[in-house]
């Protein structure tokens, strides 16, 4: 029940604390809550010392146990170890969730609370733990941010009408849901191909707690300098990614309106969100959010490199046999080899459905 209450305030932190991970903490004493926090901010304080604070008086925190959804930090980065607050609290217990794998951690804080003679139990709620934090592990494990999935199509599996007419599928509910998943990622990614349809944005309206980087995967096909990407590079930065087959001549103008450039060491649409991916990992950015069109997300589906998927359904139907899909490419051969994805949850947005489904 603590813990429970641990990870929801955890979640509270999403969006404004990475690349930290979110924590939350809980103090308990004789059955009840005496205190609570989350780590609101990237650089402010962290969970416990938030949890610490929030005392009616700090002698309660003298004999009480301290739940924690990650691992204590005992290092010093932007704030003082964690595991240092618990110690000088006199906590007499800590139950944590989830073992914290980033190095300078990685069962160090538990060592600490276990040598000052706390009592520390790991691994309550871990696999809950685990998926609230899937985005810090997966980019501390691979070097790569969390990579989310998402389109809009009609029931048959259409996102636009045998002529590309695509506005709109989905109603003003899921389109205002999207716009809060940018304002939540580090990064919205399309194609060239959906630039010259549709001449996006791609920021979040209204502002998130982040400012996503508009990345546009370009193969030979650039934005043009009359995009409103480019039109509205005040308001977010683009980074585009070409393959090495681009000629410099090219991209030098994109470059001198403000346009940062990702020259890749290859022409494989694969490989190169590989060489992407790392880069981004490079920058250290958590979560990166995927919009399309067919021939990237299937770039991306090929790569191994969807973590997540939000589709949108609403209840229309377009048939027609070259009417797109939303996830095209070179697909795979038999059904075994794909990627198994679980679901994880399913809301109704006024006419239309989201479901969300996790890479098992």
């Amino acid at each position: 029940m603590w813990m429970r209450r641990a990870l929801e305030l955890a979640a509270s932190g999403r969006g404004y604390v990475e690349p930290n991970p979110m924590v939350g903490c809980v103090i308990v004493r004789d059955g009840a809550i005496v205190g609570e926090g989350f780590h609101g901010r990237f650089g402010g304080p962290h969970a416990e010392v938030a949890a610490l604070r929030s005392l009616a008086d700090p002698a309660l925190a003298r004999g009480a146990t301290a739940y924690v959804t990650l691992e204590p930090c005992c290092h010093t980065g932007k704030t003082p170890p964690c595991s240092d607050a618990l110690i000088a609290a006199g906590v007499a217990r800590v139950v944590v969730a989830l073992q914290d794998p980033f190095p300078r951690v990685s069962g160090g804080g538990l060592a600490q609370l276990r040598a000052a003679g706390i009592a520390v139990e790991v691994g309550v709620l871990q696999n809950e733990a685990e998926q609230l934090s899937a985005a810090y592990l997966k980019r501390l494990r691979s070097g790569r941010p969390w990579v989310i999935a998402k389109w809009a199509m009609t029931l048959d599996g259409r996102i636009a009408t045998k002529t590309g007419d695509s506005q709109w599928i989905s109603g003003e509910v899921s389109r205002g849901e999207v716009h809060r998943l940018r304002g939540l990622v580090d990064g919205v990614v399309v194609g060239a191909g959906t630039v010259a349809a549709d001449d996006p944005v791609l920021t979040a309206r209204p502002p998130g707690p982040r400012t996503a980087t508009r990345i546009v995967v370009a193969g030979n096909r650039l934005p043009s300098l009359d995009s409103r990407l480019i039109r509205t590079l005040d308001e977010a930065p683009l980074l585009i990614v070409t393959p090495s087959t681009i000629s410099q001549a090219a991209i030098e103008p994109l470059a001198a309106a403000g346009a940062k450039i990702l020259v890749c060491n290859t022409a494989d649409p694969v490989d190169m969100i590989a060489e992407l991916l790392d880069e981004l990992g490079r920058r250290q950015m958590t979560r990166l959010l995927v919009e399309g069109g067919g021939g990237l997300l299937g770039s991306f589906l090929s790569a191994g490199e969807i973590d997540e998927i939000h589709a949108y359904v609403a209840p229309k139907a377009v048939g027609g046999s070259t009417a797109r899909g939303p996830v095209e490419g070179l697909g795979f051969v038999r059904l075994i080899d794909s990627p198994q994805f679980e679901l994880a949850s399913v809301t109704q947005l006024d006419d239309d459905i989201r479901i969300i489904a996790r890479r098992r």
